[in-house]
């Protein structure tokens, strides 16, 4: 019977590599399912998509449509966190193809007596399948079907839409093929749909030079709420190492009073499960992340598997590293950057199950306090499958966590981690500036494989990148960045207060900052409000109540005659919620250019009216024609519309 299957599946999409990694949904969300489905002559063929949710019995079904040239596509939605299963079943459907070729020749003016005998079979085939009126009605078409003295009532029962329905809705799978399983697997919303704010506890005090706790953080957190961010992102709270500490400005010898890294993880206070005593006990940290979670809010931790050289494994776990004939550790290096202060882990370690096991402990010990998202430092340095073992480990029993990637490394390395289970990736829209290169990177991620599994999270800066367009740069230009990012994609963060508060002095000829938070303890006045913060909160805002701009793959670039100038549409799966955004990329001139509105993406023609709701300045505009005119100055370099129809 095997060998008589006629049909043929090729291309089921999506898929990421043929099935071998599943591909990332958040609940609600689309699975758009597209197969190439052929097969010998011209019989009439059919095709489902069946799907289940790792808990479901049975499988679900939804009907193919045929779209051209024997490519055929359904959409599914998924409603549950975890794991969805799904494949494309096609077959030849010989009720169909029967009432087809009937019709055909009943167009032709041919006498069909025997053809109506053939789909007596099918009639009375089907009847076995339903019920009631709908069996009633099949048994009389298996009669009128035989009778000659009926053949007016039966060509015109033949031809109906209503024995078409009941064909179609009961096929008969008769030598039916299969493709293989792909799987989805589905998180919760915050997995698309985040904005991060990231500050260090220890700058948090009020009184200039003091360490910051986190009850210090405790008062910053109505302000963050009301700028509209949702994640609060800390780097890491773990005692820092005193050997080869770090000083001011990444010299090699601290002086008395230098904090050092918070990346050098492990001292004489502890290590990875531990909390820095200058910011507070463990009930401190829980008592934060309870206030936080009153505000709407969720801390981040830093996930840094990394060891200074006083860390207690040195000493307890030796093995986990890897030793010279002198007796010595190479400390880590990322050329031509050198962290003296830090132990890389020996991952071919003779003893890799113990610390594989250790350091999914130390995940298991911050998630029972409270945690459930995690970035992850330099995971491009740690081996793949230690990556798909603990992420898969811990979704098993705590399906809410979110990993965020901090991978700024070569493209297909960042992909593999994805592949692997992070739901989030830090990406190049840090370096991404001219117009040319946001439309080829954008589209990159979203109208490509990318899309099924790399969920980008777009950082303008973070403590250890200050690009070179933002040194030095004005207000405008932090505007434009913070607009880009929010609008372009739908997980975004900012290294808060340097970015907000426009404090970009560098290292000369590096992008890295002076004075850097990393390595000092920096005082901020808390209390004070600048234009840009405003426009971060209104942006924010914006974010929080259109549904167009909490995903990021639903978009379309539009031509606009200025390479200054960007212009993009967004939508909602469903568009009821329709987006238009233009932004200017000179921060010292205005700019002016005719952009084209994607008519046939809004199923509109020209002369109809749209009303472009400026959702900044509440501004109102008609516009009627597909080329409309626009001018930004670097006051405020953006519009975001709401397209109201």
């Amino acid at each position: 019977m095997k060998d008589q299957r006629r049909v043929v599946i090729d291309y089921v999409s999506p898929s990421v590599n043929c099935g071998k990694f599943y591909i990332k949904r958040v609940v609600n969300e689309l699975v758009n399912v597209e197969a190439h489905i052929l097969a010998d002559g011209h019989d009439v063929l059919s095709a489902s998509v069946l799907y289940r949710h790792e808990s479901d019995k049975s499988w679900s079904e939804i009907r193919m449509n045929l779209v051209s040239n024997d490519e055929w596509q359904a959409t599914f939605k998924v409603e549950k966190q975890g794991y969805y299963s799904y494949k494309v079943q096609a077959w030849v459907d010989y009720a169909l193809n029967w009432r087809h070729g009937l019709i055909r020749k009943i167009d032709d003016g041919q006498h069909v007596v025997s053809e109506l005998l053939e789909g007596a079979d099918y009639v009375q085939a089907v009847s076995r399948r339903v019920k009631g009126k709908d069996k009633a009605y099949l048994l009389h078409l298996h009669n009128i079907f035989k009778n000659e003295n009926d053949y007016g009532e039966a060509i015109t029962e033949a031809t109906s839409d209503k024995l078409f329905q009941l064909f179609f809705n009961n096929p008969i799978k008769f030598l039916d093929q299969t493709s293989p399983e792909y799987k989805v697997y589905v998180d919760r919303k915050k997995a698309r749909f985040s904005t991060w704010y990231e500050f260090f506890p220890r700058s948090t005090s009020e009184k200039e030079g003091v360490h910051g706790t986190f009850k210090d953080c405790e008062r910053l957190l109505p302000r963050v709420k009301n700028m509209g961010f949702d994640v609060v992102y800390l780097p890491p709270i773990n005692p820092i190492g005193e050997v080869n500490r770090k000083g001011k400005n990444n010299t090699t010898e601290a002086v008395v009073g230098d904090v050092g890294s918070t990346w050098g993880i492990g001292s004489k206070h502890g290590g990875h499960k531990d909390i820095h005593p200058q910011l507070g006990s463990l009930d401190d940290f829980k008592s934060l992340i309870q206030r936080a979670k009153d505000n709407d809010l969720e801390i981040a931790m830093d996930y840094a598997l990394q060891a200074a050289p006083d860390h207690p494994w040195v000493k307890e776990h030796p093995k986990w590293f890897k030793w010279r004939p002198d007796g010595t550790v190479q400390y880590a290096e990322n050329p031509p950057k050198k962290y003296q202060d830090i132990l890389p882990i020996y991952w071919e370690s003779e003893d890799y199950k113990a610390l594989w096991s250790e350091c999914l402990d130390i995940l298991l010990y911050w998630i029972d306090c409270g945690i459930k998202i995690f970035r992850v430092d330099n995971p491009h340095t740690k081996p793949f499958n230690f990556w798909n073992w603990i992420i898969k480990n811990v979704k098993a029993s705590h399906p809410d966590v979110i990993f965020l990637a901090e991978a700024f490394t070569a493209p297909k390395v960042m992909q593999q981690l994805a592949k692997q289970g992070y739901a989030q990736s830090y990406t190049y829209f840090t370096w991404r500036n001219s117009k040319h290169e946001l439309i080829e990177y954008i589209n990159e991620l979203t109208q490509s494989e990318l899309k099924e599994y790399m969920q980008p999270n777009f950082w303008p800066n973070t403590p250890d990148i200050n690009p070179y367009h933002l040194q030095g740069a004005n207000e405008s230009k932090h505007i434009q960045r913070y607009a880009l990012a929010a609008t372009l994609s739908s997980c975004i963060g900012i290294y808060g207060p340097v970015f907000e508060y426009m404090l970009s002095d560098s290292l000369l000829g590096k992008e890295e900052y002076l004075n850097s938070e990393k390595f000092q303890i920096a005082h901020y006045d808390w209390t004070i409000k600048n234009k840009l913060i405003t426009i971060i909160a209104k942006i924010n805002y914006i974010r929080n109540h259109n549904e167009a701009l909490q995903q990021t793959n639903n978009i379309k670039f539009c031509h606009v005659e200025n390479n200054n100038l960007l212009a993009f549409y967004k939508w909602n799966d469903d568009r009821t919620n329709e987006i238009f955004v233009v932004i200017s990329l000179d921060a010292y001139n205005s700019q002016q250019g005719t952009v084209q509105l994607p008519l046939y993406e809004l199923g509109i023609h020209p002369g109809h009216n749209l009303e472009m709701h400026d959702l900044i300045t509440d501004s109102r505009y008609n516009w009627y024609n597909e080329w409309s005119f626009v001018e930004l100055h670097p006051t405020l370099p953006f519009h975001i519309f709401k397209i109201n129809k």
